[in-house]
């Protein structure tokens, strides 16, 4: 653990120990991470931690008293000319900024990171002798996705099903491809999207665990002999790590700033209905 920073926390001493732990440097080039909008003079009692930086999240930090929002996923990716408050996303940034809210984002610096977003999503599991799936450099600690090994050989649904049970509820559920009863021992996980990583999945793991499949791409990985996959919902693989962050901060921060963690679901899927058969 860091040392504890035990004089008065302001926005510029949240970003650093953030920072510490997830330095912006590992970030993706497309990515944007850092400070989204906020004084860094300005004092902070109280953060509050989400997966995406939506309205009802800023609804919420506003209901908790919230000076600071950490998000994993940016509010601008691309380039922006404006923020009206007639945009969605103009209006998160108006009702921050009338409120004295701060808004940061530790995005792809926090998936890279050791440890890192797949950790959390990996320790959930039970997975142990962590290693990035596709390190940044030959036998570099940090790196995007994460491997790791079952205490014992399991078959593939009762993986899942321990999947579903750690994992915050969502409509989406875990969606399986692959034979039921095969043995899993090596699973590989990315939080969020990791359609970019099956082939990478399937030279090391049994089984691999991730967001976002889309059905041609998961058709083809099998076909051609790959691993099992579960597929998660995106905003539920990435949740786990919130509360890891939370400890973290807390730490880091001392008992002058409290730390809380979002009760909202953002995930956008709000029902599931099977076809009758």
């Amino acid at each position: 653990m860091l040392g504890s920073l035990q004089r008065m926390a302001t926005v510029a001493t949240v970003t650093e120990a953030i920072e510490r732990r997830y330095p912006p440097g590992l970030a993706s080039r497309w990515d944007s991470v850092g400070l989204v909008c906020g004084e860094p003079a300005a004092s902070v009692h109280r953060i509050m931690l989400a997966v995406d930086p939506v309205i009802e999240v800023v609804d919420e930090a506003l209901l908790v008293q919230a000076d600071l929002v950490i998000t994993h996923h940016p509010l601008f990716l691309s380039g922006a000319h404006g923020v009206p408050a007639d945009d969605p996303r103009g209006r998160i940034v108006h009702e921050l900024i009338s409120h004295g809210i701060a808004l940061y984002a530790a995005h792809t610096n926090a998936d890279h990171a050791d440890p890192g977003v797949s950790d959390a999503l990996a320790t959930a599991l039970g997975l142990t002798d962590l290693r990035p799936l596709v390190p940044d450099a030959p036998g570099s600690r940090t790196g995007i996705g994460r491997v790791g090994t079952l205490p014992r050989a399991v078959p593939l649904m009762k993986l899942a099903d321990h999947l579903a049970a750690v994992l915050p509820a969502t409509h989406h559920g875990v969606r399986v491809s692959g034979d039921p009863t095969s043995l899993v021992t090596t699973v590989a996980v990315c939080g969020g999207s990791g359609a970019d990583l099956l082939d990478a999945a399937a030279q090391v793991a049994d089984a691999y665990v991730t967001s976002d499949l889309k059905h041609h791409r998961t058709q083809d990985h099998l076909a051609a002999g790959g691993c099992a996959v579960l597929d998660v919902a995106h905003w539920a693989g990435e949740w786990l790590w919130l509360p890891v962050l939370a400890e973290e901060l807390a730490g880091d921060l001392g008992s002058t700033v409290e730390v809380l963690v979002s009760r909202i679901s953002t995930d956008p899927w709000t029902a599931h209905v099977r076809s009758p058969r």
